[in-house]
């Protein structure tokens, strides 16, 4: 039997505020184990939350680029669970009246247009502590050690919408994901880096028969932190649950664990509901009334989005469309091209230097462009230079790959290193009349008709100068001098 996929992702992000969700501690990654801790976030009897306003003002911006409906009238709700990095002994987090309800973010549908991933809700909520256990498997673990540095800080909850237009595949997945952590980083809020667990997901997953208007039981695979790992997941969910339907079983809703090294999903829990967690509204926090001129004044300042810069990009540079995604899959990239190319005489070879050259250095060195010592002016100016023919290519990426180590200006550089393109033509000819004494067969080749041995003589040219013989100039004066 075939059978429709229904794909939905609850994807917690942790917010990039300088406090955490109801107290003054501070948010830092990596800090020694509870050294930002408080009464307050660690659940002492007494101590009482106080709302993180820029967490709130971080949530609507969220809400408004995921085309959310925002709620002015807000309540906090206690999910009650047991869990020892938990310290309350519940978690608050919001149940009735969430900031944010009935989005959607657009993927491409694979046909030249789009497909509106619905979004149900996105709330805000309290992150729980971490578990540090003394082995890498929890099954060797001699004992288990909490850092409540996590605890308390800002989570925004983005809520799949099951019942409109739910997510069909794996591919549809993958985008999802992909677009939703790049409008995230886009608007400034969080970092997302998911080695930092700052962009986790759960799973849902069902499967149904084509043409069949009801759902079927769903599972949850929990805390996945890996974009191949729920691809991996996804998939053996799929055969699994496609084999027990096929052979008249039942889908049990439960959730569920992602084993990486087997790539299998194994049983963790039955599936809690909301009665599971008896939900109630927090009594040490009052209604949140947010005023239309909060709403307004974070939808004026809302950064431009990746489809308006995609769209931007194509019309006012002429860019690919191509070269237009790739350069506006990162912020900080399309942010660097922008600067740069104000000072770039030529915008196209200025593009094909960052997509080609920087790019390389950037991977080789497994860096990102924020950490990149050049300047985008500095960048653009080493262009300039090889434009004007200053300096040849060859010896641009030699120049290129010393700023990147060093962070010095071109032009520095290569007055330093004396690395100017060779402009003395009677210079060019007593060395093209070497190479040719060098190399009589070839030379003797291009004289019967074969050009492209011409090339490995203007090659040996390159080669003798170190890179600062203009190509073009040296072919012109090759082609003279065999022409006679």
């Amino acid at each position: 039997m075939d059978y429709e996929v229904i794909i939905c992702f609850e994807t917690h992000v942790e917010l990039h505020t300088a406090t955490k969700l109801f107290c003054d501690c501070a948010v830092e990654y990596g800090a020694p184990p509870n050294s930002h801790i408080c009464p307050v976030c660690t659940g002492q009897p007494g101590a009482l939350p106080v709302l993180n306003k820029k967490a709130v003002e971080y949530c609507v911006r969220a809400g408004l680029a995921l085309n959310c409906e925002i709620n002015r009238n807000s309540r906090f709700a206690r999910k009650n669970y047991f869990y020892p990095d938990l310290p309350k002994g519940y978690q608050i987090s919001q149940y009735e009246l969430p900031f944010c309800e009935n989005g959607f973010l657009e993927i491409a549908d694979g046909n030249g247009g789009f497909y509106p991933v619905g979004i149900k809700r996105i709330h805000l909520e309290e992150d729980a502590g971490k578990l540090v256990h003394s082995a890498e498997s929890l099954e060797k673990a001699e004992h288990s050690l909490v850092d409540y540095n996590r605890a308390c800080v800002p989570l925004l909850e983005i809520v799949g919408d099951h019942l409109r237009n739910p997510l069909r595949s794996i591919e549809q997945a993958r985008m999802y994901l992909e677009k939703l952590r790049q409008t995230l980083r886009y608007i400034e809020i969080s970092e997302c880096i998911i080695e930092k667990g700052q962009f986790r997901c759960d799973v849902n997953i069902s499967l149904r028969p084509k043409g069949s208007k009801n759902f079927g039981n769903r599972t949850e695979i929990k805390n996945m932190a890996s974009f191949r790992f729920i691809s991996e997941a996804l998939e053996y969910e799929i055969k699994r649950q496609t084999e027990i339907l096929d052979s008249g079983g039942e889908i049990l809703q439960e959730t569920r664990l992602f084993d990486e090294q087997k790539k299998i999903t194994l049983p963790m829990r039955s599936k809690e509901n909301a009665p599971d967690y008896r939900y109630f509204p927090d009594p040490d926090l009052i209604e949140v009334e947010l005023e239309t001129d909060f709403i307004e004044k974070i939808r004026t300042n809302l950064p431009e989005l990746p489809d308006q810069k995609l769209k931007r990009f194509i019309e006012e540079f002429g860019i690919s469309r191509k070269d237009a995604i790739i350069l506006t899959r990162d912020k900080n990239v399309a942010d660097y091209f922008i600067e740069g190319s104000q000072f770039a005489h030529d915008q196209k070879k200025y593009l094909r230097w960052i997509l080609k050259e920087l790019f390389k250095l950037l991977n080789e060195a497994n860096s990102v462009i924020t950490d990149c010592k050049i300047s985008p002016r500095d960048f653009a100016e080493l262009i300039n230079f090889i434009t004007q023919n200053q300096i040849t290519e060859p010896v641009g990426r030699d120049v290129l790959s010393e700023m990147f180590q060093t962070g010095r200006q071109p032009g520095v550089i290569i007055k330093e290193k004396g690395l100017q393109i060779i402009q003395d033509d009677s210079a060019l000819e007593r060395i093209v009349d070497e190479i040719f004494g060098k190399n009589p067969e070839p030379v003797a080749l291009v004289q019967a008709g074969q050009l492209k041995t011409l090339e490995f003589l203007i090659g040996q040219v390159m080669r003798e100068t170190k890179g600062k013989a203009n190509p073009n100039k040296v072919r012109e004066i090759m082609l003279q001098k065999l022409s006679k």
